[in-house]
């Protein structure tokens, strides 16, 4: 069974004026000049998955200029049991607005239609920066397995900042904080819960795998291991001193890290080399594919932003044969069609080139 988009057409999107793909499954290589809006396009498929993008952007961000009009996404779903068309549109100064099917939806019901995990450049980092970029990676990919996380983790944070508010301005009456705490409490181990089954099933995903990528022990790093909800409200009770003093919430999944060893050398991710971290990072993409199609039987879109130019052509051939492998729909990025040479008729070429800040877009031969 195949999940992909089969048609995607772009309105005032970014650089893209008007922009409209037809495709029949294969992975999808973009290449063309830096600026040209091969990203644009991997940013407009990410907006197919609850939250803000592979960008995290605002919708007022995405507006081409200097029209300022609104912007528009339409794109055709092709799955085993039925197609379904997903519309994504934002004015001026408004959210967006999702319709499945001609209906209005909620952006976390696009979950329920398709799997998304992607890669892109800032990510390279994840190793060596703050954890906040390693739980943001971590909830992306549980959300991959269970779509209900993206709620569990709404309600938790808006409970959060409520709370937060109340020791801001010292509120010392347990009264006030009994009520968030027990939602906190109850979002937190669907939390935790949603978050270790995914790493078992990312760890269980490389094991026996033949693949060129490096595979990593994952772990998560907590201020303390907490499971249920009845341990979690046990501890934001107990830390309510510490966290008056502090003015904010200092125990709870928001405070999780994620850790990786690089594993047929035992050394930390953050100590690998440049070269390594990048290739546990694909590694766990492509584990994190081939879990979700044992799991579903369905492959995920792959979504590779300027991937191939940070491997070399053997370990390039090694990856496209991978996604294929998979049947999954990859999009990805790079400058020049000779990154794409080992994909020839198994994926669909496009070139991006840029008119007056204008994106065109031409389907090529391999």
């Amino acid at each position: 069974m195949k999940v992909f988009v089969s048609q995607l057409t772009l309105s005032h999107f970014r650089s893209h004026k008007l922009a409209r793909l037809v495709l029949d499954g294969r992975p999808v290589a973009l290449f063309g000049p830096n600026g040209a809006g091969k990203t644009n396009l991997l940013e407009a498929v990410s907006l197919l998955s609850p939250g803000r993008g592979l960008r995290r952007a605002g919708a007022e961000e995405i507006i081409r200029r200097p029209e300022a009009i609104g912007w528009k996404l339409t794109a055709t779903l092709t799955a085993p049991a039925a197609d379904h068309d997903v519309t994504i549109t934002a004015e001026p100064g408004q959210p967006r607005v999702v319709q499945i099917d001609g209906k209005a939806a909620t952006q976390n019901a696009l979950a329920r239609l398709l799997s998304l995990v992607w890669l892109v450049p800032s990510q390279d980092r994840l190793w060596t920066e703050g954890a906040e970029g390693r739980r943001r990676f971590l909830d992306r990919l549980t959300l991959s397995f269970a779509p209900d996380h993206a709620d569990a983790v709404l309600t938790y944070e808006k409970a959060m900042r409520d709370r937060n508010r109340l020791l801001k301005d010292q509120i010392r009456d347990a009264h006030w904080y009994q009520a968030l705490e027990a939602q906190m409490a109850t979002a937190a181990e669907t939390i935790v819960s949603n978050r270790t089954t995914a790493l078992a099933r990312v760890t269980a995903a490389q094991w026996g795998a033949e693949t060129a990528f490096p595979a990593a022990d994952l772990t998560l790093e907590e201020v303390e291991p907490l499971q249920t909800a009845a341990d979690f409200a046990a501890a934001f009770a107990t830390s309510r001193p510490r966290d008056l003093a502090a003015g904010r919430t200092l125990v709870g999944p928001h405070r999780t890290d994620l850790a990786a060893i690089y594993q047929a050398k035992g050394v930390p991710a953050r100590q690998c080399s440049t070269g390594e971290q990048k290739a546990l990072l694909i590694s766990l993409i492509l584990s994190n594919a081939r879990a979700l199609k044992a799991d579903t039987g369905t492959a995920p879109l792959v979504l590779l932003d300027e991937v191939a130019a940070h491997l070399d052509a053997n370990r390039r051939a090694a990856l496209f044969d991978e996604i294929c492998a998979l049947e999954a729909q990859a999009w990805m990025t790079g400058t020049g069609p000779e990154l794409f040479a080992e994909l020839g008729h198994r994926a669909h070429h496009i070139e991006i080139t840029d008119t007056d800040g204008t994106s065109q877009i031409t389907e090529t031969a391999p």
